[in-house]
């Protein structure tokens, strides 16, 4: 794969559109092994570079450089519903390009939610049979940053709908875990978000694999009977094999809930595609240490059991880590508004068991809003900020019982991403405990 995709750099008059982690990754390894290559990088922040082979394109008007340069490797984060691409200009990513040229074993992971914890199980799995794995892409690790370090055997690539938007290529091994609405401020309706998803499998062949949840309906998405690989569709009612290793996912207090239960038998199914045996499966899951964000233990701290659960930036992945835990008291939920249809969540926070419900802005105003105006009798405490809101959780939360900050919405409208918005209320709940 190296010498490849250096030729194909060299050959190709690029532009590093978006110059956040993957971008300056992807300099990175331009500039290693082509020091003297002239390259363009766009950004609407104002950046300082000092390289006098490369030329800037900064400020409201960066995306007009994009007629300029044959080839745009794009930041995965950045919005194309309103940009026309030029005819004859290619737009990459690094997720693209290592699909494309990668000599590896690629599994691809996508998904609404369940995306890293599937991922991180197939690594877990992978890694516990002897074979060289590395865990790249959307779970924080740019995929060409492997490079680095050498290509394994296997690589177990998260891949987001953004990740996935200019993708012509597809892994050996592709998992869907599921779709729900999300990022409808960045595609041009539902549709779009689900057709961006749909490339992981687009681009298979005869000798690769499609794994999907059984419990939704993928048919609606797409024509299977055109597919050229093996489609398998995982459910929890599986034979003798699934049924240990589900046995084994219910021991484990990271793994608590259907969905993970779910996640745990996609997992297997990936990775039984790779040869691992069910040995190695059920060593990986008796052992898996959970994932940061997501359902994460913090602590107890005066009598309150506080869970983490930032990731969940969808109403439904905030109901399963509810019902996972069984007895939850307080929810602290909110963020940005992104479109998504609360409807359902409206009613869900009606009548489930969680006694407070704190909202934070925007979103959790506007919810909390809602069931004031409809005389709802449960505490709702509409906070200004997290320190507000794990105030209120520290006063409300009966002894013996948990709270849990579960968005149901993205961080951006406050913070630069989940992980801070994660970081910034365990540091509270400590410092308050």
């Amino acid at each position: 794969m190296f010498q490849q995709l250096i030729e194909y750099f060299n050959e190709r008059n690029v532009l590093i559109l978006g110059f956040g982690r993957e971008g300056r990754s992807t300099y990175d390894v331009i500039r290693r092994n082509l020091p003297d290559k002239h390259i363009g990088i766009a950004d609407r922040r104002d950046l300082d570079l000092n390289d006098e082979n490369v030329t800037l394109h900064c400020g409201e008007n960066y995306l007009d450089a994009i007629g300029q340069y044959d080839t745009v490797i794009k930041t995965p984060g950045m919005s194309f519903r309103d940009v026309t691409v030029p005819e004859g200009v290619e737009v990459t990513c690094q997720t693209d390009l290592f699909l494309r040229f990668s000599k590896c074993i690629c599994v691809g992971i996508t998904g609404t939610k369940g995306k890293t914890t599937t991922s991180t199980l197939i690594y877990e799995m992978v890694k516990q049979s002897g074979k060289t794995v590395s865990l790249i892409g959307n779970i924080g690790v740019p995929v060409l940053d492997n490079l680095a370090e050498g290509e394994t055997e296997v690589a177990v690539i998260e891949m987001s709908s953004h990740q996935l938007e200019f993708t012509t290529a597809s892994p050996h091994v592709a998992v869907m875990t599921n779709i729900y609405p999300e990022h409808l401020d960045h595609y041009n309706g539902f549709g779009g978000y689900v057709a961006a998803k749909l490339n992981i499998i687009r681009h298979q062949t005869g000798c690769d694999y499609f794994i999907c949840n059984a419990q939704q309906d993928f048919d609606k998405y797409y024509n299977f009977s055109n597919s050229c690989s093996t489609v398998l569709r995982v459910c929890l009612d599986g034979g003798k094999e699934d049924a240990e290793i589900i046995a084994a996912a219910g021991a484990n207090e990271r793994l608590k809930g259907l969905h993970n239960r779910q996640n745990v038998c996609l997992a297997a199914t990936a990775a039984r595609c790779l040869g691992i045996s069910n040995e190695d499966i059920l060593e990986a899951v008796k052992n898996f240490k959970g994932i940061e964000n997501r359902m994460e233990p913090i602590g107890e701290y005066q009598g309150i059991k506080f869970y983490n659960d930032a990731i969940a930036t969808i109403p439904h992945a905030v109901e399963c880590a509810v019902e996972a835990l069984g007895d939850v008291d307080t929810l602290i939920f909110g963020g940005m508004d992104r479109g998504i249809d609360y409807t359902g969540f409206e009613k869900y926070l009606e009548t489930c068991k969680v006694r407070n419900l704190i909202g934070l802005p925007d979103t959790g105003t506007n919810l909390c809003n809602i069931l004031l105006e409809r005389g709802c009798t449960k505490n709702i405490v509409i906070a200004e900020d997290m320190e507000q809101a794990v105030d209120a959780a520290f006063k409300f939360t009966r002894k013996g019982k948990s709270c849990i900050m579960s968005p149901a919405a993205s961080s951006y409208n406050v913070y630069r991403d989940f992980e801070h918005k994660g970081n910034h209320y365990k540091e509270l709940v400590k410092s308050r405990g």
